[in-house]
């Protein structure tokens, strides 16, 4: 009787756990899902991401009671700052080759929805822009895009708007990005260049 192979990481069952993260923006946005739990958090780093990252991310896994490990990570791939959204995207892909995870990419804007229905979110791009759509939400999710992400002036911007909400600016929220890279994340992403 032979004794089977040791199983690789690869074949190892994944925790059903998933970490988001963003840093594209002047907060450092986090979330965590388990099963029978969710945990998040947001604060204003200004340019200390990859100073703070780390910590907040062992932080949040400690908070929730979890060893340091996600069966698949969720990053904000942009727009946003250059330098913050790489840091990110730099850990999320350590973090995935370690753990045997796949990193799923998912528009920072995505993590700006509130509430439901068709919605406008913005980021300041500076000189009077913002980087802006419109997505229709439901159950917390942008399901389908009217208005697909892009630089505009913000004054182009309101107008496309027409009265609808328009978030922008605020945080982004850990948990709307969680779910919209579950919902639809791409597993062959690229960075936002807009």
């Amino acid at each position: 009787m032979s004794a089977l192979p040791p199983a690789s990481p690869a074949d190892a069952p994944r925790p059903p756990v998933t970490l988001a993260l963003d840093t594209a923006t002047p907060w450092l946005t986090l979330a965590l899902a388990w099963p029978g739990g969710e945990l998040h958090v947001s604060r204003e780093v200004g340019r200390a991401h990859a100073e703070l990252l780390p910590g907040a991310v062992q932080a949040l896994f400690a908070e929730a009671g979890l060893p340091l490990r996600a069966g698949q990570i969720v990053i904000g791939t942009g727009p946003g700052s250059y330098t913050g959204v790489r840091v990110g995207a730099s850990y999320a892909l350590g973090l995935g080759r370690v753990w045997g995870a796949p990193v799923l990419g998912v528009s920072t804007l995505e993590a700006l929805v509130r509430g439901e229905g068709v919605q406008g979110v913005s980021l300041d791009a500076r000189k009077g822009n913002v980087y802006g759509a419109v997505f229709e939400v439901r159950g917390g999710v942008a399901v389908a895009t009217t208005h697909a992400p892009a630089r505009l002036p913000l004054e182009e911007f309101s107008g496309l708007l027409g009265g609808l909400p328009h978030h922008q600016d605020g945080p982004p929220d850990g948990l709307a990005l969680l779910r919209a890279g579950l919902a639809h994340g791409q597993r062959e992403w690229a960075l936002a260049y807009l």
